[in-house]
C-alpha cells in the first residue's frame, strides 16, 4: 500500500513525464517533418517546456515527498530504487537555473539548425557561432552541477551514470591497441567482394524490406512507425508510441537495413519497458550504453549473421529481383569489411569503435581547453588520419557528420563503445541459456533472443544501474573480452587471414 509522500512523488512525477515527452514529440517532428522556416517557433516551444519542466522537477513539494520516501525505503527495495533515480534527477536539475535551463533547450534548438545548414553547405563556420554557445553553455551547466568534478565528467554521466573520463581512457586505448593492427592485417590482405551488396536498390522496396524484418524482430508498429530523417534515431514517448527513423543509400542496401534494424532494436526496447512502473522515476532505459547494446546486436549480431540470412535471403531477392541467384557466401563477407572510412554510422564493425574513440578524445580535449571551436575542423581531421589513415575532402563528411554537437551532447559518444562491448557479452549470455540461436535465426524465429532480452534488459527498466544490470544478466561485470573475439572472428574469416579464433556459433 502506497503512502501518501510516494502517491505525491510519482503523481508529481507522471507530469515531469508528460512534459518531456511532449518536448520529445517536437524534436522528432523538428527532425523529421517540421517545416524549415518553424525552426524560431520551435525554439521557442521547446525553450518554454524546459522552463516548466525545470519547474516540476525543482518544486519544493516534490523534494519533499523525494526526502520523506528516502526515510521510508527499505535497502534493496523497489521504493529504494525509485528514490535513488529521482533524487539523481532532481539534484542535477536543482543546481541549474530556470533561466540556464531555457537557455540551453533553445541554444540547441537554433543549434540544429545552423547545423543542418552548415552540413548542406559544407560550411563549418555556419554552425561555429552557435556550436560555441551551446559549448559555453553546457560548462556553465556542469560547473553548476558539480564544480569538483571535470566538466566532460560531469557531461558523460547524463548518459552514463558513473561514466569518468579515468575509467573509459583505458578502454578505448585497449579497444585501439587490439583493433588497429587487426584493421592494417586486413587491408594488406585480399580485398572483400562488395558487389554482392551493391546495385540498384529503389527507395520504396528498401523501406519495403526494412519494415519486413522490422516486424518480424517483433517491433509493433500499431505502437510505433519509421520515417525518413538526415541522421536516423529513436523516440519513445511511451511505450506505445515509439518513433524510429532512417535513410538509404541507392546503390547499397546496406546503409538503409541495418540503420532500420539498429533503430529497430532501440525500439524493441522502448516498447519492452515495464508497464508496471511507467511514468515512475525507474520506468526507463537505464543508460544509453545498455540502449546502445539492444540496437548493435540486432544490428550486427544478428543482421549479419549467416543463419539470419539463410531466412532473410528469400525475402531480400522478392524485393530486389536483380539479386536472384545470390548466395549466404557471396554476400555475408560483405557485411563484415574492415576497412577505414569516414562516417561513423556507415563505419564497419571493426572499424566502428576508432571513431568513437576519435570523438571521445576530441570531447575531453575540448573541454580540458586544449583545443577552441575553431580548431575543430583541422583537429577532427588530423585524428582521422592518425587514427584511419584516411582525410575528409569536405566538412560534412568530417566535423560536420554527427548532429549530437548541435544537441549539446557532449559525453554521448563513448556510449556507442559500451553499447557495442555489452551486446556481444549479452548476446553470449543468451547462448548459454537458450543454447545455439541459428537453427531459429535460420527460419526467423527471433522471439526466443527478443524474450530473453525482454526478461534480463527491458522489463528491468532502471532498476539497477547499468553495471549491475549487466552482471544480473550474464554473470560478470563488463569485459571487451566477447566482442574482441566477436571481431577477430568475422574478420579473419572474411578477409582470409591467418589464426583465426574460433568460431563463435551463430554469428558467423
Amino acid at each position: 500500500m502506497t503512502t501518501p509522500h510516494e502517491e505525491t512523488l510519482f503523481s508529481l512525477w507522471r507530469e515531469l513525464v508528460d512534459v518531456s515527452s511532449a518536448s520529445a514529440v517536437l524534436e522528432w517532428d523538428q527532425e523529421t517533418y517540421m517545416p524549415s522556416k518553424g525552426q524560431e517557433g520551435r525554439g521557442r516551444a521547446l525553450s518554454t517546456l524546459a522552463g516548466i519542466r525545470h519547474r516540476l522537477v525543482t518544486a519544493p513539494e516534490l523534494s519533499d515527498a523525494l526526502s520523506a520516501c528516502e526515510e521510508k525505503a527499505e535497502p534493496g527495495s523497489d521504493l529504494e530504487a525509485q528514490c535513488r533515480e529521482a533524487r539523481r534527477t532532481v539534484d542535477r536539475a536543482s543546481r541549474v537555473s530556470e533561466d540556464l535551463a531555457k537557455a540551453l533547450a533553445e541554444a540547441t534548438s537554433q543549434g540544429l539548425a545552423s547545423w543542418q545548414k552548415a552540413r548542406a553547405g559544407s560550411d563549418f563556420s555556419v554552425f561555429e557561432e552557435s556550436l560555441g554557445r551551446i559549448i559555453e553553455l553546457r560548462r556553465e551547466q556542469a560547473e553548476a552541477i558539480d564544480s569538483s568534478r571535470s566538466t566532460y565528467d560531469v557531461l558523460m554521466d547524463e548518459f552514463e551514470p558513473g561514466a569518468t573520463e579515468s575509467a573509459l581512457a583505458p578502454v578505448f586505448e585497449n579497444l585501439c591497441e587490439q583493433l588497429s593492427p587487426l584493421i592494417l592485417e586486413a587491408a594488406k590482405s585480399r580485398p572483400v567482394d562488395e558487389a554482392p551488396a551493391m546495385g540498384d536498390f529503389p527507395v520504396a522496396e528498401q523501406k519495403a524490406f526494412g519494415l519486413f524484418v522490422a516486424e518480424q524482430m517483433g517491433f509493433d508498429f500499431q505502437a510505433g512507425r519509421l520515417d525518413a530523417t538526415t541522421h536516423p534515431f529513436c523516440s519513445g514517448f511511451h511505450s506505445n508510441d515509439v518513433r524510429i527513423t532512417w535513410r538509404h543509400l541507392e546503390g547499397d542496401f546496406r546503409s538503409a537495413l541495418y540503420g532500420i534494424m539498429h533503430e529497430a532494436g532501440h525500439g524493441l526496447y522502448e516498447q519492452g519497458l515495464p508497464s508496471k512502473w511507467a511514468g515512475t522515476p525507474i520506468g526507463g532505459a537505464v543508460s544509453l550504453g545498455i540502449h546502445e547494446s539492444q540496437s548493435r546486436l540486432w544490428e550486427n549480431l544478428v543482421g549479419r549473421s549467416r543463419s539470419f540470412w539463410k531466412w532473410a535471403l528469400p525475402h531480400f531477392v522478392k524485393h530486389f529481383p536483380a539479386k536472384d541467384g545470390l548466395t549466404v557466401d557471396q554476400l555475408w563477407p560483405a557485411l563484415h569489411t574492415a576497412r577505414p572510412s569516414l562516417i561513423r554510422v556507415e563505419a564497419d564493425e571493426a572499424t566502428y569503435n576508432l571513431h568513437i574513440a576519435i570523438r571521445f578524445d576530441i570531447e575531453r580535449r575540448l573541454f580540458a581547453g586544449e583545443i577552441s571551436v575553431p580548431d575543430l575542423p583541422e583537429a577532427w581531421d588530423n585524428a582521422y588520419e592518425k587514427y584511419l589513415g584516411i582525410r575528409a575532402e569536405n566538412a560534412s563528411d568530417g566535423v560536420l557528420q554527427d548532429i549530437h554537437w548541435s544537441m549539446g551532447a557532449f559525453g554521448y559518444f563513448p556510449t556507442y563503445s559500451l553499447g557495442n562491448l555489452i551486446a556481444c557479452q549479452l548476446f553470449d549470455a543468451a547462448e548459454n541459456e537458450l543454447g545455439d540461436l541459428d537453427e531459429a535465426f535460420a527460419v526467423g524465429e527471433f522471439a526466443p533472443l527478443r524474450d530473453w532480452l525482454g526478461e534480463k534488459v527491458h522489463s528491468q527498466g532502471s532498476r539497477w544501474n547499468a553495471s549491475e544490470l549487466v552482471q544480473k544478466a550474464t554473470g560478470q561485470p563488463l569485459t571487451a573480452g566477447p566482442f574482441l573475439a566477436y571481431i577477430r572472428d568475422v574478420s579473419s574469416e572474411a578477409y582470409g587471414l591467418e589464426n583465426p579464433a574460433p568460431s563463435s556459433g551463430s554469428r558467423r
